[in-house]
């Protein structure tokens, strides 16, 4: 299939071009931009006047619910959201059931996810068997099957002997490790920030100091190991702090924020709103403008969605006993065109969030429209306004606290190795 994309603006943050360039994809990878190859004739045309075109979208927390949780979305439900939300390749922590700690585990994720024919999965390992926190996994043995990193999701360790051998053995072989920022004592039974509202609402509290207790600790032992770190969705001011100062110290580490926490605090809570109810909890409106400002200096490498389909009736529930999460693939987007309009950032340095940084953070050859590689491609309106409905998204999960709101920004089409694996209606 050869496909001509006419007449769009081509955003490509890694390569530095913003600028009206065609694109000529062919054989599943970009043929050419700007001028067409020799002898070109398309089977397609894809008028992208007044689009922007730039790579597939690289997300760094997708819940896709399988194995274990089908009952709240499936792998091709929430592939089906991931296309459609302009994401070609995403990352899948390993807290599902069972947890990814067995090759067989991966290879058949990976093996669904392939035949599907939509978004490239990248999952994530489990540390330690059973997320259990106590003996490690086989890591080698779930890097061969296709994992990318490793990580404890939201699970504790047992004690830090074992996190401090975790970090060590990965830091001999070079395996990332992805961290969730949490003390699991300082957070326990808390539900929302431990702040006004949740003192007004009776709600008991996840103080910040859950979270810089944490770096602390991690910081200490990277430093010790030499392992990589990524920080997955921090939501503090005073960590993003922490983690500023670590980089200026030369501490290989990186981190993203989940999208919500650009755009959210504690007050979006509101009366009890369950849909509000994620993890990390929203906190106060500095902790939100401290993220933005660190996404805009650099300091936060990433956005990623923090995509978490969960049951209605899970959400039905008083607020302190509903089920944290959101959904988050087919909003990341529109919400990270939100944040650049609101915070005067430039849209390629948006874009570059949740495409090329993003796949820096991952270790894929992704987040890039480059000719010879992989023509994984979204053609977006960035005009188009729409509101948030729960009936019109693909996800399974139709739980999110932007329902109601009007947004800016539509996918058109997006392309998976050459191929329109999503088009618009």
């Amino acid at each position: 299939m050869k496909i001509h994309i006419k007449g769009g603006r081509l955003i490509d943050p890694k390569s530095g071009v913003d600028a009206k360039k065609d694109v000529y994809v062919a054989a599943g990878k970009i043929a050419s931009i700007g001028e067409p190859p020799g002898g070109w004739s398309a089977n397609r045309v894809i008028d992208a006047a007044g689009l922007v075109v730039c790579p597939g979208l690289v997300d760094l927390a997708a819940r896709l619910r399988e194995p274990g949780f089908e009952y709240l979305a499936t792998l091709e439900s929430e592939m089906d959201a991931a296309v459609a939300g302009g994401v070609t390749s995403l990352a899948c922590p390993p807290d599902t059931d069972p947890p990814l700690d067995e090759p067989g585990l991966v290879e058949m994720l990976k093996s669904r996810a392939k035949n599907l024919n939509r978004a490239r999965v990248y999952p994530v390992g489990a540390l330690t068997q059973g997320l259990k926190g106590e003996r490690l996994t086989e890591m080698a043995e779930l890097v061969d099957a296709g994992c990318v990193a490793f990580s404890q999701a939201d699970a504790p360790f047992a004690d830090t002997q074992v996190f401090y051998h975790a970090l060590q053995y990965a830091a001999t072989f070079g395996f990332p490790v992805w961290l969730r920022p949490q003390d699991p004592p300082l957070a326990r039974h808390g539900v929302a920030h431990d702040g006004q509202v949740a003192t007004r609402f009776g709600l008991p509290g996840i103080p910040v100091c859950a979270e810089t207790v944490a770096l602390a600790t991690i910081f200490i032992l990277a430093r010790e190991t030499g392992a990589r770190v990524h920080l997955a969705r921090l939501s503090s001011a005073e960590g993003v702090e922490m983690v500023r100062q670590a980089k200026r110290q030369g501490l290989a580490i990186t981190c993203d924020i989940a999208i919500h926490h650009a755009h959210l605090t504690e007050m979006d809570i509101g009366y009890f709103d369950s849909n509000s109810r994620l993890d990390p909890p929203l906190r106060g409106s500095r902790d939100r403008d401290a993220l933005r400002a660190a996404l805009a200096d650099g300091t936060v490498d990433a956005l990623c969605s923090d995509h978490t389909p969960v049951d209605d009736d899970a959400k039905q529930l008083p607020f302190a006993e509903a089920e944290a999460g959101a959904t988050g693939l087919e909003l990341l987007l529109p919400l990270t065109l939100k944040w650049a309009e609101e915070s005067k950032a430039k849209l390629p340095a948006a874009i570059a969030r949740i495409t090329s940084e993003a796949a820096r953070v991952l270790g894929i050859d992704a987040g890039h429209l480059t000719p010879g590689h992989a023509a994984d491609i979204c053609i977006f309106d960035p005009d188009q306004h729409w509101k948030v409905e729960p009936g019109a998204l693909k996800s399974q999960g139709k739980n999110t606290p932007f329902i109601g709101i009007e947004l800016r920004g539509r996918v058109r089409h997006t392309l998976v190795d050459g191929q329109v694996v999503y088009e618009a209606k």
